[in-house]
């Protein structure tokens, strides 16, 4: 009998990226997805005819734990910020009656890093500390409650038993267009593109030196295949438990030389009238962007050490700076914007 997997996000940019991984592939499982609505269900429903669709949200427990408990593995993409959520998925997957363990998969983000940053204040400096997942997976592991996402993958850790095998997979800045039925569009990159084209110039955050990793969300959804793969098969050589934390960089980026890149993109492409970059705080570009100033003047470094060591991952993805300019033209025929009438 095929193994079966219940997924949440599944029109969401990493979820869908994901489920459209999981599909292609040449294993067979059992697919129910949770869908929001009918609309969100059409969307599943005229790529993957063959999933089961489950309508509800996040806050319908009840549904989230019945669900769980039928699944063999839980690959859960939809929020990692939702506490209902998780521990109605992870409670349902402990109350499953087999002899078998459940797996989850869980969806956090190296947001969880910034904690330093935000606890001091202080934006657009660069940071030297790097987190790995290997032999500093503890210190990871026991990062200060008041970090962002800690809340939840608590709570997905604390799960770890001898029913319920737990992994969170911990994505950077994730770029590139989606394959999935719904949202493809990221956050991060599209965001700067849409401040520098509303602005009319380039925006980074103070002296624009804060660090982040990266990674094509191709790669990222290789990593969610492999995890799936691994618990479809028992574990296989993958880690699972209370320690299973699987970072998913490609490389990192310095913040300011990204605006300086994007804010040539919208001005080679003629959709702003040069190629400068302003400085503004934290204050300014929070109001432009919702937690803006965390997102490109806090410093998220990691390693993906693990993701390559048990899984064999070999990230193929072109670079975040490659991506630039598509991105750009894209956010700009999403917004509206016509080319300005003086650029070259």
């Amino acid at each position: 009998m095929a193994p079966s997997i219940f997924v949440t996000g599944a029109t969401g940019y990493i979820g869908g990226d994901a489920l459209y991984q999981l599909m292609k592939s040449t294993k067979q499982y059992e697919v129910a997805a949770l869908v929001q609505n009918s609309e969100k269900g059409a969307q599943v429903a005229s790529q993957y005819p063959s999933i089961r669709l489950v309508y509800g949200n996040l806050d319908s427990a009840e549904l989230l734990e019945e669900e769980a408990r039928k699944a063999d593995i839980v690959l859960h993409c939809a929020n990692a910020d939702h506490v209902v959520a998780a521990e109605a998925l992870t409670k349902g997957l402990a109350a499953n009656a087999s002899d078998r363990s459940g797996y989850i998969i869980h969806t956090s983000g190296t947001g969880v890093l910034l904690f330093a940053d935000i606890e001091r204040q202080i934006f657009g400096e660069a940071s030297e500390k790097i987190y790995n997942d290997w032999d500093g997976v503890s210190e990871v592991t026991s990062i200060p409650d008041f970090a962002p996402h800690r809340n939840v993958d608590k709570i997905i850790l604390a799960s770890a038993s001898n029913n319920v095998k737990p992994a969170i997979v911990c994505p950077p800045t994730i770029y590139g267009q989606g394959r999935g039925p719904g949202n493809q569009r990221s956050h991060q990159l599209p965001e700067l593109s849409r401040c520098t084209l509303e602005k009319g110039h380039g925006v980074q955050v103070g002296a624009g030196k804060t660090y982040w990793t990266n990674v094509h969300v191709h790669d990222l959804s290789v990593v969610f295949v492999a995890l799936v793969e691994a618990a479809a098969a028992g574990g296989g050589g993958a880690m699972f438990g209370d320690q299973a934390y699987y970072f998913t960089e490609n490389g990192e980026h310095i913040w300011g030389q990204i605006s300086k890149a994007v804010a040539s993109a919208a001005h080679k492409q003629g959709f702003i009238s040069s190629d400068a970059v302003e400085t503004h705080s934290d204050k300014d570009i929070n109001e432009m962007c919702q937690a803006g100033a965390m997102l490109w003047g806090a410093n998220s470094r990691c390693r993906a050490i693990r993701a390559r060591k048990l899984l064999g991952w070999t990230p193929k993805g072109r670079s975040i700076e490659d991506e630039i300019p598509d991105t750009m033209a894209s956010e700009a025929d999403l917004r509206g914007f016509v080319k300005h009438h003086a650029a070259k």
